[in-house]
């Protein structure tokens, strides 16, 4: 067996040891810490030699337990699933540090961190068994633990608040679910097999009509988890509630979850662009609606929860182009986003510690309260508006031009669209910056308004005058070294920008060729008992 093959089950066995770990240690925080940061940080390298491995020696499958496919579970690790790996594991290890950070200064007896680690953990391992999976069943079930781990941590702390969004969270993701199992059965039916390879081989001898019923299916369900417009007015609900590790991981990971899920069955199983289009269509919606909501915000949690809507348009308006270089720039702008969305979700509850909210209309004056503070939200907040010579403008930049390149009218309007939605994101990080960090507090209609305590995984904060506030509101060493640290990589995605989007471009040739995929699990034949590839 190849050290690839070796490797290719980690990224879900490690998490998953380590939150047995975290239980063992329950009682003693300190050692609990310590594995959590320990396995995530083992992940991450382990996560990068599979990305350097793929990128040399191309797509490799691994049969667990020797069964063969169709019958055993196919683990696929290419340069898509290799790269969604490292940079999710990145900020989840990012975020945990912060997390650490935030409890080590605030928590006490009544923190539930003994569920939350291992909860964490249990997490990453449900997004490494998505990125991972060969087959819709087991897609499904990376899913589901993504559901029950996220419903944990969505209610920590047990606030009415963060109860009323996680009963909201897990009735909108049973709905997906339960169409995602319906586009199973519908595709099972269809062709006697649910493994993906298989798949991509079966499905040119269904009927048209059939297939395009199991894409529309599968559509829905995972334009639920990405949030795709009309199926995004969850996400503004739900995540804002969460304490800010938690909103963070959810805010950069778990809507990219169900946009690998569109990337990979659009590319593998439905290359003919049957619903391009209304891909296009949505795309668009999504990135025009979710930034008029975000200029609405004077929540600034909201007001980042709506922009995460928007800018999840551009990654679906690279995936509807059906071009290799729509594919390239999608993928470069979900690692991205990834980074960035996350940062700025983490810079927010370092604003919450400084300032006591997260409001606009009570902050004021915090460029002239911590310098670093209003850098470490400068940097993302133009990254994210797509100003040169950000990772977010080469990214938007590429996409520019494979959507000038497809040259159909719709693609015309997806451009105009991006571009209009660029510049209103930028208009909305100005807004935040002008009145958050610029303007004296002072002149804010509720400045004179704080919280007593910012809020950590149990929320007992309380309204009092600012200036009678006792925690000046300090903020950890740890808690603004990932954050900074996370800014780094994101602007490392700038620095590198060439070789990092060569990575893309060869994930995006391999997309656009299934019979790379299909070759790696079924052989090199490309056939199977049904029939040739497509």
């Amino acid at each position: 067996m190849s050290l690839l093959s070796t490797l290719t089950p980690l990224p879900v066995l490690v998490p998953l040891l380590g939150a047995a770990g975290t239980l063992v240690f329950g009682r003693q925080p300190r050692i609990q810490r310590f594995v959590m940061i320990f396995v995530l940080s083992v992940v991450v390298g382990i996560c990068g030699v599979l990305l350097y491995l793929v990128d040399r020696e191309g797509t490799t499958a691994l049969q667990v337990g020797g069964w063969g496919t169709p019958i055993g579970i196919t683990l696929v690790v290419d340069r898509l699933s290799a790269a969604m790996l490292l940079v999710s594991a990145i900020v989840l290890l990012a975020v945990s540090v912060y997390g650490a950070g935030q409890n080590i200064r605030d928590g006490d007896e009544r923190q539930p961190t003994s569920i939350y680690r291992p909860t964490y953990l249990i997490l990453t391992a449900g997004v490494s068994a998505a990125f991972l999976a060969g087959d819709l069943f087991n897609l499904f079930v990376g899913f589901e633990i993504l559901l029950a781990a996220s419903f944990v941590l969505l209610t920590v702390g047990a606030t009415a608040d963060r109860i009323r969004a996680g009963i909201a969270y897990v009735m909108v993701s049973m709905v997906s679910s339960l169409i995602f199992l319906t586009g199973i059965a519908l595709a099972y039916a269809a062709t006697g097999t649910l493994n993906l390879a298989q798949l991509a081989v079966r499905m040119g001898q269904v009927p048209n009509g059939i297939r395009m019923a199991v894409y529309a299916v599968l559509l829905v369900s995972f334009g639920i988890k990405a949030a795709v417009f009309p199926l995004s007015n969850w996400l503004p609900d739900s995540y804002p509630t969460a304490p800010a590790p938690v909103t963070a991981v959810f805010a950069g990971l778990l809507t990219k979850v169900g946009v690998y899920a569109i990337i990979r069955t659009h590319s593998l199983l439905f290359p003919d662009g049957g619903f391009d289009d209304v891909l296009l269509v949505c795309g668009l919606l999504t990135m025009v609606v979710g930034i008029f909501g975000a200029i609405a915000q004077s929540d600034i949690r909201r007001l980042l929860s709506f922009t995460l809507v928007s800018h999840i348009g551009y990654m679906v308006f690279g995936i509807g182009l059906s071009t290799a270089a729509g594919l390239s720039g999608a993928v470069f702008y979900v690692a991205h986003h990834i980074l960035v969305q996350t940062a700025l979700f983490l810079v927010v509850g370092l604003i919450e510690r400084q300032a006591g909210s997260v409001s606009l209309r009570r902050l004021g004056g915090l460029a002239a309260a911590s310098p670093l503070l209003a850098i470490l939200f400068l940097v993302p907040a133009l990254n994210l508006g797509g100003i040169p010579p950000f990772s977010g403008f080469i990214g938007k930049v590429a996409l520019l031009q494979a959507g000038a390149a497809a040259g159909s009218v719709l693609a015309w309007v997806l451009v105009a669209g991006s571009v209009l939605t660029s510049l209103l994101t930028l208009y909305a990080m100005a807004r935040v910056w002008s009145k958050a960090f610029w303007r004296p507090r002072v002149e804010a209609p509720e400045g004179h308004l704080t919280a007593a305590k910012p809020p950590t995984l149990v929320e007992d904060s309380t309204d009092m005058l600012y200036d009678e506030r006792t925690d000046p509101g300090r903020m950890p060493l740890l808690m603004v070294g990932s954050t900074a640290a996370l800014v780094v990589v994101g602007l490392c995605l700038t620095v590198f920008a060439g070789p990092i989007l060569r990575i893309a471009d060869r994930a995006a040739d391999d997309l656009s060729n299934p019979a790379v995929y299909v070759g790696a699990v079924l052989g090199n034949s490309h056939t199977d008992a049904k029939g040739p590839i497509r």
